[in-house]
């Protein structure tokens, strides 16, 4: 990834997080947390990354935040000066449960 992708991505981060935390009011969109964003080289496609703190409603979050992403990217459009907002695809971040996973693994190890 180049240095410019790189930056346009941490800004999305960034810029989306605040937007979910301020203009959003949809209570599927509670308690989400974008963890990453990557953008293409050619700036057309991003795919956003997030948990939320309930798994149990990761689909309903997912399908919200489907919904939202236009609103989503006309806000983005005042807040990142580049010429075209990337298509927004919303991914759930699973290396967090992923991780979760391996410590319990590695303590039940510790213990035994």
């Amino acid at each position: 990834m180049s240095i410019k992708t790189e930056r346009i991505s941490e800004n999305l981060v960034k810029q989306i997080s605040y937007i979910l935390s301020q203009n959003i009011k949809n209570k599927d969109i509670n308690f989400v947390t974008i963890t990453d964003a990557k953008v293409s080289s050619d700036l057309s496609h991003a795919k956003v990354y997030f948990t939320v703190l309930d798994e149990t409603k990761t689909e309903e979050t997912l399908k919200a935040l489907k919904s939202a992403s236009g609103y989503i990217r006309h806000e983005l459009r005042e807040r990142i000066d580049i010429r075209q907002i990337p298509e927004l695809n919303f991914i759930y971040d699973e290396s967090i449960a992923y991780g979760q996973k391996i410590e319990e693994i590695l303590e039940d190890i510790k213990t035994d």
